[in-house]
């Protein structure tokens, strides 16, 4: 994260994050072919240890990365926007964690489904809805010199998807 810059500390500490994050990546074998046991003793360990969740794990209440945004289209033309509905914190810190993984590109085949699934919970509180677009992208914090100047998170979409939930033909 400093070698991204996401830190409040200076950013001429960044430069040797990057050269630390390089060191790092070597000695945990991430260089390494993935079938070398090194890596794979190293990889072992790790995941052995619970120490592969990254920073995570140990902060839930850390906020997230992403956001997912419900546009709801009536069939008068009226536009909601709303966010996927959750009873309880626990379910809150799950939602997230769901919505931080989505990101990834090993849950591509899996995420229109997802998707699917919580726009439909929405769309049980609006039976009224005609279409659903869900719209999923990072959520960047302002700096810390930004945020004294005023100025407020960015959303920027990754992707976007229209679920149609109700059948065009009139019986």
């Amino acid at each position: 994260m400093i070698a991204q810059g996401s830190t409040i500390l200076p950013s001429a500490c960044n430069e040797y994050a990057q050269k630390a994050e390089l060191g790092a990546t070597w000695c945990l074998g991430k260089e390494a072919e993935a079938s070398n046991p090194v890596r794979r003793g190293i990889a072992t360990y790790l995941h052995a240890a619970g120490i592969q969740a990254g920073y995570s794990f140990f902060a839930p209440n850390v906020p997230s990365q992403h956001r997912l945004t419900l546009e709801l289209l009536y069939e008068d033309g009226r536009v909601e926007y709303e966010s996927p509905h959750v009873r309880g914190k626990t379910a809150a810190l799950r939602l997230e964690s769901l919505l931080d993984r989505l990101a990834d590109e090993r849950y591509e085949p899996v995420r229109e489904v997802l998707v699917k699934m919580l726009a439909f919970s929405v769309w049980r509180e609006h039976p009224d809805v005609k279409k659903v677009r869900a719209t999923f992208g990072a959520v960047n914090p302002p700096g810390m010199n930004e945020f004294e100047q005023g100025k407020t998170e960015t959303f920027q979409p990754m992707f976007s998807f229209d679920f149609s939930l109700r059948d065009d033909q009139k019986q």
